[in-house]
């Protein structure tokens, strides 16, 4: 049996995302928009820091799992694909953490 990955996940949300909001949560994200997408991201984002600094283990996972998903729904909505993701990733895999934070532009 083969791992389930996030590109899987992506899949799963971009064909949830043309059913009817009234069947699909993942649907019914994507007609709220990206606002309501962004504030659910962010609220399950507090949700995993609770549970991380709780140590509560599984309530981490859990929150960890809601949070990919919901952050596959925003990216989804912004037409930003995974890929684009992981390719920012691999670019920065070539200097430090440190090295690569100086070199960002003061937003």
């Amino acid at each position: 049996m083969s791992q389930f990955s996030l590109a899987d996940l992506e899949a799963i949300v971009a064909s949830r995302a043309k059913a009817s909001p009234e069947e699909s949560w993942t649907a019914k994200l994507y007609a709220a928009g990206q606002q309501r997408a962004a504030k659910k991201l962010g609220e399950e984002a507090v949700e995993a820091v609770i549970a991380a600094i709780a140590d509560d283990r599984s309530n981490l996972t859990a929150e960890a799992a809601d949070l990919l998903y919901h952050l596959l729904v925003v990216l989804g909505i912004a037409k930003i694909p995974l890929s684009d993701v992981m390719d920012e990733l691999a670019r920065r895999t070539g200097q430090s953490g440190i090295a690569e934070k100086n070199s960002r532009t003061p937003s």
